[in-house]
């Protein structure tokens, strides 16, 4: 699940200098993931971008995902990653130099993509959505630049599948729901395939997975951030507190801490 606080550029709080190292840290922690990871395979192997074709990453992070679509349309195409976070896109330019890959980046918003009309044949978004007001704009946006036959896969995190075990379940029923304020459309993930159908798209595959942590360390960083919270709301007390850290602690040192969140992703295409 990764670091607590928002990881997307798409959040004002994140568009500062100093924010920069602990996004890309976060960002490439996420992307170490082995959920994460047979994911994207999966949606790169559904998407299947081929040479000469036009390419865009939404919300592009530190680039490595812009590389990949670089790779598949080859220098006869073009795969460019939008990113609003000038201190991301720099991190990702300078990834892309030093593996000599064609992919460039450029300013954007996921509201107003900078691309002509039916303009791509492949857009990639991953966990974009879920930092959004208004995704619905964002799915339109999507299918306003995509041409006839054009692809998108579209990735993203449902918080309300968070999972934490063991603990009292009216205590942990409290944090996982503490969970879905992390994000702006916290269900995001369920939402996707309705989204884009809606526009006009057709739906070619579904997949999923979750994103499990280490069953032998605990997350302190979003667990205190859950629990202190629910205390000062008075959801829970200090005692449930810590109780629960202590049965999360012992089930660690056992190797029976169970905490994850689902990630699902949807492959669609424009109709011709």
């Amino acid at each position: 699940m990764g670091d607590s606080r928002p990881t997307s550029a798409f959040y004002s709080e994140n568009i500062t200098p100093s924010a920069t190292d602990r996004l890309v840290g976060a960002l490439d922690a996420q992307a170490a993931s082995a959920g994460v990871r047979r994911l994207r395979e999966w949606a790169h192997h559904a998407l299947a971008a081929r040479p000469g074709e036009r390419a865009l990453d939404i919300g592009a992070g530190t680039g490595s995902e812009t590389q990949v679509l670089a790779a598949a349309v080859t220098d006869s195409g073009a795969a460019t990653g939008v990113e609003p976070n000038p201190g991301l896109r720099e991190v990702a330019e300078r990834r892309a130099a030093e593996a000599r890959s064609s992919a460039r980046f450029v300013p954007g918003d996921a509201y107003a993509l900078p691309v002509e009309d039916a303009g791509l044949d492949v857009v990639w978004c991953e966990r974009v959505f879920q930092h959004l007001a208004e995704p619905d704009r964002a799915a339109a946006e999507i299918a306003r630049v995509l041409r006839p036959g054009g692809r998108v896969a579209l990735l993203d995190t449902d918080w309300a599948t968070t999972i934490l075990h063991p603990g009292d379940p009216e205590v942990v029923a409290v944090l996982t729901g503490g969970a879905l304020t992390v994000a702006a459309n916290p269900n995001a993930g369920r939402r996707l395939t309705g989204q884009l159908a809606a526009v006009g798209l057709e739906i070619d595959d579904l997949g999923s997975q979750a994103l499990i942590q280490d069953h032998r360390k605990v997350n302190w960083p979003i667990i205190r951030m859950l629990g202190e919270t629910a205390v000062k709301r008075e959801l829970i007390t200090e005692q449930q507190r810590d109780q629960l850290y202590a049965d999360l602690t012992a089930a660690a040192e056992h190797s029976a801490l169970h905490m994850s969140v689902t990630m699902f992703g949807v492959v669609a295409h424009r109709p011709a």
